[in-house]
């Protein structure tokens, strides 16, 4: 899509909103027409009387009531503005994080995320300003055209010069398009690359401090930085060199304007109520020229955001991007459902025949394994390290897209897992969880409408009551970005709980207990099994524990299916089995 469709479209969200405001800003830019053929009257008649006759004095009340009425009109369409502005840029916003939300999990955000970060948020600001300055254009030509209409009746030849700039700056920004482009999407691509790396040293701090690697980390963040001062100063040192040379285009050709309108006067042909407004029109219609420069070239480093947000989108159209959705800015937020159970979505069975995924960097992965979970029993998938545990949970859910199999739900096929297998159907805690920087509450909640019944019985179960009356403000303390003020196993059980309140109809951990100590395990566990009879789950572990209390055990090694049974079966005829038990005290 063009850069003008995009645009277009988002004209077209707040249509009455966009026009109204280009209705008062046109008002406005056209409002100095006024005072300019009041300043004619004002020295033609100065000129013929030689003092101020009430005639002259009612011109400048008129000058000044002119003054006070554009000032309210700038006023209001500003307030109208930001409004406007505020929703476009949110509805990009909206549907890209929508589309992210979309894809699997591993491949939600292409590239990193430090990058998407910066989509998020310069390239939107970049198309937000764009779209606010098309109504700044189509004041300022308006009153350039009414007043090179006026203009002409005073003076032809002086009046196309005035004009002339305006072709030399669109030839410049015309000649500099492609170096435009270039040097903003470099610019770009660098601020990104800072943004994930500060991300991935913040996420990783304590690694970095046990391997001591602080030196090489700082200099590699210098690296960084630099590549990004310097392919940002291209950048602007473009920018700014095209705007001081768009004002001295504009000031040569004032001053070529001077010398003509100078030479009409000494042939007699102005009088000084036409030098008045052509010297006061000159002004507006030379911040014109400027500006129309400005914005060519801004809009064609709208170009660019356009087409890095679009490819956030990752295959969707790009018509997706600006596709109107309602934001709810003001008023009552639309209610949402707590439970979604419904006789359909009850669970019976889950099959999955020949999934198979390799990682596209190593090759590693897995490879045509069958899976059955009948509903109320409990299948553990085992291994040793890298066997392709957590990778074939992903690939059942969705996270990561499967490169052949099926998978199927009571029957059916499930053709998007991704979208399948949320609450009430799934609900899923990963082996590194995933929490936010808000209070302990709203992360068990994460958007459900809170039953106190509900949120005790998901803490209780998820052995919590005891932390809570250790924290500052209990369920209200706020836990820090990824839940840094919490241990590895409070986490766990915050994100356990989290699943647990949804009560979906399968249960999938990926190794729960990787953080608890066993008296935690056995607890959690046991209170699980005793709060939901017949509960169904799909685990990942190698705990003893939970081995034994499988009813049935898929064994991977090297990404295939080893051996499959319960605990008993397979400590007989399973030497991998075996192993692995005996590496396990409990």
């Amino acid at each position: 899509m063009k850069t003008f469709v995009f645009m277009w479209r988002l004209i077209r969200y707040r249509p009455l909103r966009y026009f109204s405001i280009s209705a008062l800003w046109i008002l406005v830019s056209v409002a100095p027409v006024i005072p300019g053929l009041l300043i004619q009257q004002f020295f033609n008649a100065l000129a013929k009387s030689g003092y101020l006759t009430p005639e002259i004095w009612g011109l400048i009340a008129l000058f000044v009531a002119t003054a006070l009425v554009k000032a309210i009109l700038i006023l209001s369409s500003g307030i109208m503005s930001n409004r406007l502005r505020f929703s476009i840029t949110n509805l990009l916003r909206h549907n890209m994080l929508t589309r992210i939300l979309e894809q699997p999990g591993a491949q939600a955000v292409p590239g990193s995320t430090g990058e998407a970060i910066t989509r998020f948020r310069e390239d939107v600001d970049q198309v937000d300003h764009a779209v606010d300055w098309t109504i700044d254009l189509m004041g300022m030509g308006l009153f350039a055209l009414v007043a090179l209409l006026i203009l002409l009746r005073i003076r032809v030849i002086v009046t196309f010069s005035i004009f002339l700039p305006l072709v030399a700056v669109v030839a410049l920004v015309q000649a500099m398009r492609k170096r435009l482009e270039k040097y903003r999407t470099a610019s770009r691509q660098a601020t990104g690359s800072v943004t994930s790396f500060l991300g991935e040293i913040f996420g990783s701090v304590q690694a970095i401090q046990i391997a001591g690697a602080e030196g090489r980390v700082v200099t590699r963040f210098h690296t960084l930085n630099e590549k990004r001062r310097a392919a940002m100063l291209k950048d602007r040192v473009l920018e700014q060199l095209l705007n001081s040379t768009f004002s001295n285009i504009v000031g040569l050709g004032t001053g070529f304007i001077l010398l003509l309108v100078a030479q009409s006067m000494r042939a007699l042909q102005l009088g000084v109520g036409d030098l008045a407004i052509f010297l006061y029109y000159l002004a507006f219609v030379t911040d014109f020229t400027h500006f129309f420069g400005t914005f060519l070239a801004h809009y064609t480093q709208t170009g660019v955001a356009f087409r890095r947000m679009v490819e956030l989108l990752q295959g969707a159209p790009a018509a997706t991007l600006v596709t109107h959705h309602p934001l709810y800015l003001s008023g009552k937020l639309p209610e949402t459902s707590s439970s979604l159970h419904s006789p359909a979505q009850r669970f019976d069975l889950l099959e999955a025949t020949g999934l198979s995924y390799s990682y596209p960097t190593t090759g590693r992965g897995i490879e045509g394994i069958d899976l059955r979970i009948e509903r109320g029993t409990v299948t553990v998938v085992t291994g040793q390290v890298a066997s392709g545990k957590t990778t074939l949970l992903r690939v059942v859910l969705g996270l990561l897209l499967k490169d052949a199999g099926d998978i199927r739900w009571n029957g059916e096929e499930v053709s998007d897992p991704a979208t399948f297998f949320v609450p009430p159907r799934s609900a899923y805690t990963a082996q590194v969880p995933r929490l936010f920087s808000d209070t302990l509450k709203e992360n068990v909640l994460s958007g459900i409408v809170e039953d106190e019944g509900a949120l005790a019985t998901a803490l209780h179960t998820a052995v919590l009551e005891h932390d809570i009356t250790q924290l500052e403000k209990g369920l209200e303390t706020t836990i820090g970005a990824r839940g840094v003020k919490l241990s590895g196993g409070q986490a766990q059980r915050v994100a356990a709980a989290r699943m647990f309140i949804r009560e979906a109809e399968l249960l999938v951990f990926d190794d729960l207990s990787s953080a608890l100590d066993v008296e935690t395990e056995s607890q959690l566990w046991e209170r699980l099994f005793a709060h939901r009879q017949g509960i169904t789950c799909l685990v990942v572990s190698h705990r003893r524990a939970v081995l034994q209390r499988a009813d049935r055990i898929l064994l991977l090694k090297e990404g295939r299916l080893e051996a499959t049974g319960t605990a008993e079966q397979l400590l007989r005829s399973s030497e991998e089995f075996r192993q692995l038990w005996s590496t396990e005290s409990v």
